[in-house]
């Protein structure tokens, strides 16, 4: 998971706390969209945070609902750090191997927020889901080498 999170340059290193805190409740809040916050998908958010050097990650896995978080998330301004916070949330909406109806309405709900476009929503989707096909081809074709 940690190669995931240093793919790219990350904004979030430096956001306002502010923002850093709107960025693990739009994740927390995801992981609970379907109903089911599983451990797999605490673990990608708890690693994260660890990555981004969080402090009180306790307190950013308190969950809010989409109505808090959509307000909370006004002090993000940065373009990139909204399309950031969605290439996050889509790559934990797949942690789980279930993408469901409600994950993805939050992100979208979350993107437009942001003021991103669900064309831009889209590309930063496919992009992850691609990234998680490649990695699994990799899985398979080096183990194939190691037999």
């Amino acid at each position: 998971m940690s190669d995931f999170h240093n793919t790219l340059p990350s904004y979030l290193d430096n956001a306002a706390p502010d923002e850093k805190q709107a960025f693990f409740h739009a994740l927390i809040c995801l992981a609970y969209a379907d109903g089911n916050c599983d451990e797999d998908e605490l673990a990608y958010i708890t690693e994260a945070a660890k990555v981004r050097k969080m402090e009180n990650i306790a307190k950013l896995l308190q969950p809010k609902t989409t109505a808090e978080l959509l307000t909370e998330l006004e002090v993000i301004k940065n373009k990139h750090l909204a399309m950031e916070l969605i290439r996050e949330m889509c790559a934990l909406a797949h942690v789980d191997s279930e993408l469901s109806d409600s994950e993805t309405l939050l992100i979208g709900k979350v993107g437009l927020k942001l003021g991103l476009s669900l064309d831009k929503i889209e590309q930063i989707s496919n992009w992850v889901i691609d990234r998680i096909i490649w990695q699994e081809q990799a899985k398979i074709i080096f183990e194939e080498n190691e037999k």
